[in-house]
């Protein structure tokens, strides 16, 4: 296991990342033109980012990014 300090405003700006990053993704695996390989890689990455995020985020704030993971294995 690692640990990182962050001062309050690497903190806001790791939250920023992080949200853009899942942003993204959630576009991406909801995209029809998608291959169903590249979504599962996807899938993947979503939840390792997502496990970051809950670490910093309130329950309110992650459940804007919770995803019925069964459609994306």
């Amino acid at each position: 296991m690692l640990g990182i300090l962050f001062n309050e405003k690497e903190c806001k700006e790791f939250d920023y990342v992080l949200r853009k990053e899942l942003d993204e993704m959630m576009l991406d695996l909801h995209d029809s033109r998608l291959d169903e390989d590249i979504k599962q890689a996807i899938a993947k990455r979503y939840k390792i980012i997502f496990r970051m995020f809950a670490r910093i985020a309130t329950p309110k704030e992650l459940s804007r990014y919770a995803l019925n993971m069964r459609n994306y294995r």
